[in-house]
């Protein structure tokens, strides 16, 4: 049965299909753009607040301040989502991190450690919008291709996020030749790419995914758009999946530059391996959305987390060598890839429809703050126990997202099969 809202005509399926279609490319070339600023700028991060600090130690502040700014932003985002629609709280957090921008060069100027600490966090308001952008992309989706939707959109970041790296050593050229300290260049490409991805969203996102969902719900009560059984044992799962996998990302990818410096990597090497890092993440996405929408959530996951444990164990045997560094760092980010998508879905199709946003909003902060945990982390282990020990202390967060699968394995119900 349908039913009119306000006495607009009820939305066809073609309709809703051309606005599906139109969502994912507004989020794509926003991701695009979010990751050539991102990108350039967490590397440049690490190493900016080391020069600034004078330590080390503190290195793993960059991440860790990039994941505050994004875990604070993330349930006020939802709500504003909620509230607003998605492309004003998209937008809105574009240009909190365009602001951060600022506010980082300013930081680099003065040689403030506190100052850059803040810009830091907002930029990580830039990483919220990136998280709220995939769960935007499942506001239309069919179950069916829940995952695949949700894996175009991550899949999106991989143009930026791969030039991201490697534009540091330009980037910063560019800086120094408009007057900027050294390694305050990545800055201005942040502040350009949040920028131009704000009027993207406010501009070109129409109509707006979430409102039409919800509309949607209104006029057909058993739609297959936006149909989907509850169930709080998938969302468990996927929160901690989610949680987990990020922060073992984080930890280690966070230290990867100091520890490559410290032994005399260059920037470039610094920036392509990270580069390569990053592909992982993000290139192979659709390929895991598949599978997670095909083979199901939880064994999509578990492909994730084995991937995780090959590359902790390479990284701790092969710390000395830069070649082994490279391919645990491609690991890692194919590990992530799977259990981020395989997670994000599994929590969107599991929450009750009246309160996805919300749980989606929580998701986003329990896994930007687990990440700044690592991040806070990550630095003091690295001095105390070196990149080895590092990765080898994160193989406890795989072993935690292993015994919740297999948990959710025993007690699943009929209803919850992927």
């Amino acid at each position: 049965m349908t039913v009119p809202v306000g006495g607009s005509p009820l939305l066809s399926d073609e309709q809703v299909r051309r606005a599906q279609s139109r969502t994912r490319a507004v989020l794509i070339a926003g991701q695009v753009l979010a990751g050539i600023g991102m990108g350039s700028t967490l590397s440049a991060g690490a190493l900016l607040v080391t020069q600034v600090s004078g330590s080390p130690a503190w290195s793993g502040m960059a991440a860790t301040m990039t994941t505050v700014g994004a875990a604070l932003a993330s349930v006020p985002l939802a709500r504003l989502a909620r509230r607003a629609g998605r492309a004003p709280a998209l937008a809105t957090g574009a240009v909190t991190a365009a602001l951060g921008a600022v506010v980082g060069i300013l930081a680099a100027v003065l040689v403030s450690l506190p100052l850059l600490l803040l810009a830091l966090a907002l930029i990580g308001v830039g990483t919220a919008v990136n998280l709220q952008s995939r769960f935007a992309a499942t506001d239309l989706s069919e179950p069916r291709h829940r995952g695949r939707d949700l894996a175009l959109v991550v899949w999106a970041t991989t143009v930026g996020a791969i030039a991201g790296p490697n534009l540091i050593a330009p980037a910063d050229a560019v800086g120094i030749a408009v007057g900027l300290p050294e390694l305050s260049g990545p800055f201005l490409f942040t502040l350009a790419a949040q920028a131009i991805a704000s009027v993207l969203y406010l501009v070109a996102l129409r109509p707006d995914p979430l409102k039409m969902a919800e509309r949607l719900r209104l006029e057909r009560p058993v739609s297959a758009v936006v149909e989907s059984v509850a169930d709080a044992n998938g969302v468990r799962t996927g929160l901690i999946a989610l949680a987990l996998s990020h922060a073992t990302m984080v930890a280690v990818m966070s230290m990867t530059p100091v520890h490559l410096v410290a032994h005399g990597a260059t920037l470039v090497v610094v920036g392509v391996t990270i580069s390569l890092h990053v592909a992982g993440m993000y290139a192979l996405a659709p390929l895991f959305g598949i599978l997670s929408d095909r083979l199901g959530r939880g064994r999509t996951i578990a492909i994730g987390q084995a991937m995780l444990l090959a590359s902790l164990l390479t990284t701790a045997l092969g710390a000395e060598s830069q070649a082994a560094v490279v391919v645990g760092l491609v690991l890692l980010g194919l590990g992530w890839s799977a259990a981020t998508v395989s997670a994000s879905a599994l929590i969107s199709e599991s929450a009750p429809a009246d309160r996805r946003t919300v749980i989606q909003g929580r998701s986003d902060l329990l896994m930007s703050a687990t990440g700044a945990v690592g991040g806070a982390l990550a630095g003091p282990v690295l001095a105390l126990v070196g990149y080895a020990g590092l990765a080898l202390s994160a193989l406890l967060l795989v072993v935690v997202v292993l015994v919740a699968l297999t948990w959710r394995a025993v007690r699943r119900t009929p209803a919850a099969r992927n």
